[in-house]
């Protein structure tokens, strides 16, 4: 099915309009469409939360949200006024059937006002509530009659999708006992980020890097997501779920895919999310004794970020003192197929590191003869691709090149691609894109049941044997440092080490003394 670029009529109904994800990004993310020309002429946004509150005062609510969230920066008075005039509110009970009686008279209302007698507004239900809540939602909704329509009604579900194998399927059950497949949308905000989407492009579209996309060429991928932040407001959450579930599950699995998936037939949904599914079903399982020699824990204790002292994790609001909830994890993981086999995925993320960045690092083979004389160096590292997807979006190419003199000497080159140098223009934020897809009935980047489920088949068996095996060394890293040092010990036995990040880039293995040497600016 052919997508259109600009979606046509569409009402918006956000249940939880009054929380946080509402105040910081949907609501932001809904006016930089309008600013930019991608809304349809014809919407309409309706909030649904349990607080009453008139249209006026959440209108006022939201421009809070968009003036100090924004990516286009505080909203013009004239602009807000055109996008604010689509926006009401509806106070009541998620789970009670008045509310989505209620509901109901609106829709029908929207509908006689955006639609016309050649095409019906889509209906698009977002679930920004806890994930106790999406089941009677759905229930209701289906009840009310409201998502009977399998081409017009979409729903949005946040994650996470379960907290193990057993509780994604049975959420997935009662989703398709309401819902069709294509009409569920589970989201996942690292799947809209402009890197993310690029390295489809970055392989598929460039005859340079596909050939050598494979264990011929290359040694190893890292995949890294790493936070400054500590757990902030979300202890009670975080304490219930940890680094492997609110992280490794869905976005490092899914970076993983998108970098080891075989080439697309074409861009369907459907082929691109078959290609993913691929993927997972091949990656070696690690189970019982294999848990210890490839995953690694840890638990942020007191520390220092950016020259401030910050309180350990197990002194964070709503954290149980005795903890063994961890905050950092790291795995290596393996590939089985022709193109992948025998070479080493490490995933690594955690909370209160020195540097925030999430990149993606290609490590190719070294070059298997040495015909440069000792006097070029007694080494040097082998070629690198370097996928930057936060704080700076872009792609880094890292080589070898000869320094300028009379002598042979090499040294690490970077060729750098950013966006917002290349394009002279901000980069959508993430919920742009995925909401705008979501319109379109696009569902490329959202995750189907199958892929959810596969992905938690590789996570639930480490959850449980790290369950079954309480940790005795939490707290295991300072706040500030790289993480614990048995994360280092579990690349330094195969003889490698973690890529440093962006912030802290390595400097030449032959002259250590002297600064890096400086590198070309931006390439197209």
């Amino acid at each position: 099915m052919e997508v259109q670029m600009k979606p046509g009529p569409a009402v918006t109904v956000i249940f939880g309009a009054a929380g946080d994800l509402t105040h910081r990004k949907l609501l932001p993310a809904l006016f930089n469409l309008f600013l930019d020309g991608w809304l349809p002429e014809r919407f309409a946004v309706l909030g649904i939360d349990q607080r009453e509150m008139s249209d006026d005062a959440f209108r006022e609510h939201l421009k809070q949200g968009v003036d100090s969230f924004s990516r286009s920066g505080k909203a013009d008075p004239k602009d807000w006024s055109r996008f604010s005039s689509h926006l009401t509110f509806l106070a009541g009970d998620f789970t009670a059937e008045p509310l989505h009686a209620a509901l109901a008279d609106r829709l029908n209302q929207a509908d006689q006002s955006l639609g016309d007698a050649t095409q019906k507004p889509v209906h698009v239900f977002y679930l920004a509530t806890p994930p106790t809540l999406v089941g009677p939602i759905v229930g209701h909704l289906g009840k009310a009659g409201l998502i009977a329509d399998r081409k017009l009604s979409r729903v949005v579900v946040e994650k996470p999708f379960g907290r193990d194998l057993d509780s994604a399927s049975a959420l997935n059950h009662l989703l398709t006992s309401v819902l069709s497949e294509p009409q569920i949308f589970r989201i996942d905000h690292y799947l809209g980020k402009e890197t993310v989407q690029n390295l489809l492009a970055f392989r598929f579209a460039n005859g340079l890097f596909e050939p050598v996309w494979d264990r011929r060429y290359i040694d190893h991928v890292q995949i890294t997501v790493a936070e400054t932040v500590g757990v902030e407001h979300r202890g009670g959450y975080y304490d219930q779920a940890g680094a492997l579930r609110d992280m490794v599950q869905n976005h490092l699995m899914q970076l993983l895919c998108l970098v080891a998936m075989e080439p697309p037939v074409s861009f369907g949904a459907d082929e691109i999310r078959n290609k993913k599914l691929d993927v997972l079903r091949a990656i070696r399982p690690i189970l019982g004794e294999s848990v210890d020699k490839n995953t690694v824990r840890g638990q942020y204790g007191p520390g220092r970020i950016d020259n401030q002292q910050v309180p350990g994790y197990r002194q964070e609001p709503d954290v149980a003192p005795d903890s063994a909830t961890e905050t950092y994890a790291a795995l290596k993981l393996g590939v089985d197929n022709w193109r992948w086999q025998d070479v080493p995925f490490y995933l690594r993320t955690g909370k209160r590191l020195p540097e925030q960045s999430s990149q993606i690092a290609i490590h190719f083979l070294r070059v298997p003869h040495r015909a440069f004389p000792e006097s070029a160096g007694p080494s040097w590292p082998p070629n690198q691709i370097l996928i930057h997807i936060q704080p700076e979006e872009g792609i880094t190419l890292r080589l070898q090149a000869k320094r300028p003199g009379p002598a042979m000497q090499l040294a690490p080159v970077d060729m750098h691609f950013l966006y917002k140098e290349a394009f002279q223009s901000p980069s959508p934020e993430a919920y742009e894109t995925l909401l705008l897809d979501v319109m379109r009935g696009d569902a490329t980047q959202f995750m189907r049941a199958d892929q959810v489920e596969a992905a938690w088949s590789l996570i639930t068996p480490i959850l449980t044997t790290w369950a079954a095996s309480k940790p005795t060394d939490f707290p295991n890293y300072p706040a500030g440092s790289a993480g614990p040092q048995a994360a280092e010990d579990l690349l330094a036995r195969d003889g490698r080490s973690w890529t440093p990040l962006p912030d802290a880039p390595p400097k030449s293995p032959q002259t250590p003394e002297q600064p890096p040497p400086a590198t070309p600016g931006p390439t197209s």
